[in-house]
């Protein structure tokens, strides 16, 4: 009787190569696919905003302060969690500034990228519930992307497996960092057997994840940042349990990884989020005119720019923004007429009104109190000179003294 084969008949592949030199510039496949998911998420959220009555070009202007206020948390939240690679017994301080070489934590990254976003949307007038929902979907697909750049790094795998679906490994080469070891044929040396590709099944989860908010949030149009927070739960669901089918080294609280802990206490701030927050999804409109451009003094036309002109005028964005009903914001679409502001409180106009009146009648009093003088000063044509004698003996020139 002979045994069939262990080997499997399947297996994904992986690269041998995450770095290539351009001259003297490294080119990096972790890096590449980071940019790639940017853009992914930028003209997603780009999109959404505009739908939501932002002016165009606006996720740009996020996106300066976003993007490296997200990367610098991204690598303070990994150095703070794997503090004995820069600062144990063995540590080099210094590498904790080598972003380059990897290392970079999702909660960090979110939490750094929403201060620079919030810091973004108050510059540009935008409430930051708006800008967070409008990032919602894009946010996991760009995650997407960026697990990939794990692939060509050959890390973060999973535990061993024999599915159709798993994962060979190289060993990378540590004297040549980007590169996998070769044996003495040139061949790049893997690691035995086949691995769970968990950066696979965070990505599939992810995007996965992009439909789910896509789809809720038409069906129950969420507003006032709670579509971020059910890409929140659904993210971070499914990095509990993949995160548990890790092998790589990582810090453990209780003798469970540290993000297994985040993923859990991230996912119940934002149930409890979602559940208590309610309210109509924000629409906004422009307030204020985009200031027009002032002509040269004197006239000068060596001084206007002509290639301006030619190229067309370009959008320039509203000084702010005002939230509007969903059904405002369609009529300001469709014919271009701004709704009225809502009228003050009934209060504060009942006060005002009240004040109004009541100086009103105090200076129609005042009025008739200085008039009465005068109507006892003014001669009755109709009593003689005797009945204004008899009437007490006073004359016109005793009222006046």
């Amino acid at each position: 009787m002979t045994l069939a084969p262990m080997t499997p008949l399947a297996a994904l592949p992986s690269p041998s190569t995450a770095v290539w030199q351009l001259g003297p510039v490294p080119i990096r496949a972790y890096a590449l696919c980071i940019i790639v998911g940017i853009v992914v998420a930028c003209v997603v959220t780009e999109y959404r905003l505009r739908r939501r009555g932002v002016a165009p070009g606006a996720v740009l202007d996020i996106a300066v302060w976003a993007v490296p206020a997200g990367i610098i948390g991204a690598r303070i939240y990994h150095v703070i969690t794997s503090p004995e690679k820069y600062f144990g017994a063995d540590g080099q301080p210094l590498k904790a500034f080598a972003i380059w070489e990897g290392g970079l934590g999702i909660w960090g990254a979110v939490a750094g990228g929403a201060v620079g976003a919030w810091f973004a949307a108050r510059q540009l007038g935008i409430p930051f519930a708006v800008v967070a929902d409008a990032l919602a979907p894009g946010l996991p697909l760009a995650q997407a992307v960026g697990r990939f750049g794990n692939w060509f790094n050959n890390e973060l795998f999973g535990g061993r497996t024999s599915l159709p679906w798993g994962l060979q490994v190289h060993v990378m080469d540590p004297d040549n960092p980007g590169h996998a070891l070769r044996d003495d044929a040139g061949k790049p040396v893997l690691e035995p057997g086949l691995y769970h590709p968990t950066f696979l099944y965070e990505a599939l989860w992810n995007i996965g994840v992009a439909a789910l908010v896509l789809l809720l949030d038409r069906k129950l149009r969420l507003g006032r940042g709670r579509a971020f927070a059910l890409y929140v739960m659904g993210y971070t669901a499914g990095r509990f349990w993949i995160e548990l089918m890790r092998t790589d080294e990582a810090t453990h609280i209780l003798g469970v990884r540290i993000n297994v802990w985040t993923a859990a206490l991230v996912f119940l701030g934002a149930l409890v989020y979602f559940l208590r927050v309610r309210g109509p999804r924000e629409y906004l409109i422009p307030v204020g005119e985009p200031a027009a451009p002032v002509p040269p003094a004197g006239g000068d036309v060596s001084q206007v720019d002509l290639s301006a002109r030619e190229a067309g005028a370009r959008p320039v964005a509203p000084e702010g923004y005002r939230v509007v009903t969903e059904e405002q914001f369609r009529t300001y679409r469709e014919t271009g007429e701004v709704p009225a502001e809502e009228p003050a409180a009934t209060g504060e106009a009942d006060r005002d009104e009240t004040d109004e009146t009541g100086s009103e009648e105090a200076a129609t009093e005042a009025d008739a109190a200085e008039r009465e003088p005068a109507d006892e000063a003014r001669p009755d044509p109709d009593r003689t000179d005797e009945d204004r004698a008899g009437a007490g003996g006073a004359r016109p020139a005793d009222r006046d003294s």
